[in-house]
């Protein structure tokens, strides 16, 4: 069973698509790459779409992550950006797949609370703690921008939740544990002083 899972999280938008890639290897994890892919916004949606879509495939090509991970799409009061975010989100989603990726789907509150701890953190919040848990991740940079934070921060959830799938899937597949043998003994004892009786 391969120890390392390469993992890439993803945080969709039509103007930027944060992506992020970490390695984990155990309880441990490690940074690898991160940025945001921004299409021209003067293009028509179906060629900002596209623009997305390529450019992650040539992140996946250069990368190869195992698997992927993607941020649910936020309802928001306007029916028309909402509808956008999807397209893009859909977009996003393709190339992984395209490349046999396995994608995990993780609301907003999920990945706050599972790096933050906290479901209504804002984004200065998930940026520190994603500097924290990736200290590497800010290194020969200025400033993380909040994109490719919440990418690696969705990649972050992602890692906690296949090693809490992966740690229940053990426990159930462990032997049920025995009756301790002064259990038995008292059982046991408990039938020969029944059985006495009867034939009394």
């Amino acid at each position: 069973m391969k120890n390392t899972i390469r993992i890439l999280g993803l945080d969709p938008g039509l103007r930027r698509l944060g992506w992020g890639i970490i390695d984990a290897e155990g309880a441990r994890l490690h940074w690898v790459a991160h940025g945001v892919i921004e299409p021209p916004h003067d293009e028509a949606l179906s060629v900002r779409l596209l623009h997305l879509f390529e450019d992650l495939t040539a992140v996946i090509a250069q990368w190869h992550p195992d698997e992927a991970a993607i941020e649910e799409t936020f309802v928001n009061m306007n029916p028309s950006s909402t509808l956008k975010l999807g397209h893009a989100r859909a977009a996003a989603m393709l190339a992984p797949a395209k490349a046999g990726l396995s994608v995990a789907e993780y609301a907003a509150l999920d990945i706050k609370k599972s790096v933050v701890g906290a479901g209504r953190a804002d984004k200065d919040q998930v940026l520190f703690m994603v500097q924290r848990l990736l200290p590497l991740a800010g290194k020969g940079e200025a400033k993380m921008k909040a994109d490719a934070a919440d990418a690696l921060a969705c990649a972050i959830t992602h890692a906690h939740k296949r090693k809490m799938a992966a740690l229940k899937q053990t426990l159930q597949q462990a032997p049920t544990a025995r009756s301790a043998p002064g259990a038995r003994s008292r059982s046991s004892s408990a039938a020969v002083a029944q059985a006495k009786k009867g034939a009394a």
